[in-house]
């Protein structure tokens, strides 16, 4: 694919989407290098810009985004999510390609170039890969490296390592994403899920051009089960051989006991050995009703069908093309 007789043509339209949460101090940066980076494409673009409930002055300063650009904003009715906010952009690009990327400029715009160049030889997606993780803390880097690799032993289909949002997409992949139904969206698996030819290219993180992150320690656990539970149903048979592993002990158990107080006579149980075991007992059930707690509690969710996001307002400037099918 790398013959430039093969080489796609350079898409009409690009798509950047991009979602804010309180993220008012990052906004002039953030339009400020993406112009500066944009300028060079040779493409026509568009931004689609999702602010997620933000409590400050986010939308204000969207607004005042608005002149002399093609831009979309999106305003939630309230907090829905980083991905019904990717969800809700990807609905309203209408772009040939479209760019997902973070509006903390720790994903560098400029390897958007790259991104192109590997698009126009062939590839439907092309995502970033973190080349380090140096500047993450030792938690968060032992917990990150552990949930790629249990995730990638367990899925059905395995996710790049250090691989985030960041990545650009080809309209068919759009498409595809858009027609998956479910409310609980693993945005990280989705975009491995519908296939296509995919690649990555190598970035340094850079650090947060403003603000604080909105995630913590809590929120990433409750998105790595999330993650988790999305994309297999290996904990649920884990429980069930867990289960059958202490019944097979419990009855090997059962046979010693007989079979010495046959040879030994009767002697008195240990207390302490009942109350472990009972705890034991009493642990693995909890966690095996956990495991099949959170699967019905994603069924109950689907059921009910609700929108995965609402949009109260919308405010546009620039043309609008229909979208490319």
């Amino acid at each position: 694919m790398s013959d430039v007789a093969t080489l796609r043509a350079p898409p009409r339209l690009i798509s950047v989407v991009a979602a804010f949460y309180n993220e008012e101090r990052a906004i002039a940066a953030f339009f400020a290098e993406m112009d500066r980076v944009m300028a060079g494409i040779g493409s026509d673009v568009e931004y689609v810009c999702v602010n997620d409930g933000s409590r400050d002055a986010t939308l204000a300063l969207l607004q005042g985004q608005l002149a002399g650009r093609r831009m979309r904003i999106l305003n939630f009715a309230r907090n829905f999510g980083k991905e019904a906010a990717m969800t809700a952009g990807l609905e309203h690009a209408r772009g040939d390609v479209v760019v997902v990327i973070d509006a903390d400029l720790q994903d560098p715009p400029a390897l958007i170039h790259d991104f192109i160049a590997r698009w126009r030889e062939g590839f439907d997606v092309v995502y970033g890969i973190r080349a380090s993780r140096q500047a993450d803390t030792f938690l968060k880097r032992t917990t990150a490296h552990a949930f790629y690799r249990l995730f990638n032993a367990i899925a059905s289909v395995p996710i790049p390592h250090d691989a985030g949002d960041f990545r650009l997409m080809d309209r068919r992949v759009v498409a595809a994403l858009l027609a998956l139904p479910e409310r609980n969206r693993f945005m990280k698996g989705l975009f491995a899920w519908v296939g296509f030819r995919q690649t990555g290219v190598e970035f340094v993180r850079d650090p947060r051009v403003a603000g604080q992150t909105s995630f913590n320690y809590f929120r990433l656990w409750n998105f790595a089960v999330d993650g988790l539970t999305s994309f297999s149903i290996m904990p649920l048979r884990m429980a069930s051989w867990a289960g059958g592993a202490v019944s097979i002990l419990g009855f090997a158990y059962a046979a010693w006991l007989v079979l010495r107080t046959l040879l030994y006579g009767v002697d008195v149980p240990g207390y302490a050995s009942i109350v472990v075991i009972v705890l034991f007992l009493g642990g693995v059930q909890l966690l095996c009703i956990g495991l099949i707690g959170e699967y019905l509690g994603r069924l109950y969710v689907e059921a009910k069908a609700r929108p995965l996001f609402i949009i109260a307002d919308v405010y546009e400037a620039g043309p609008a093309p229909p979208r490319e099918t």
